[in-house]
């Protein structure tokens, strides 16, 4: 079986974060199981741009992870990482299984 990714099949992971402990945990989570067919961006809430980001996406709390404009974790009494590396690691919109 041979793996083809087309150039725009670039999946778009945005985290929020806040800097907290529980963001790190979270940034690093999302940074390893993404891999390379992926776009990590980290916004930080004290930057007006990542705070006017996360109310168009409805997001009041963080750490928060958005999937190619989905919503896939927040915390709300803590992330569920698990929850988080199935949603990363499915296969990306537009990646091309042939054999």
């Amino acid at each position: 079986m041979k793996l083809e990714a087309r150039q725009d099949s670039k999946r778009k992971v945005e985290v929020f974060s806040a800097g907290c402990a529980l963001c790190e945990e979270v940034i690093d989570v999302v940074r390893r199981e993404a891999g390379s067919s992926s776009e990590v961006i980290v916004h930080n809430m004290k930057d007006a741009r990542a705070l006017a980001r996360a109310e168009e996406l409805g997001i009041r709390s963080v750490p928060a992870v958005v999937v190619d404009g989905r919503l896939a974790s927040r915390a709300g009494g803590g992330v569920d990482i698990q929850a988080l590396k199935r949603e990363l690691g499915k296969t990306p919109k537009g990646l091309i299984l042939s054999i």
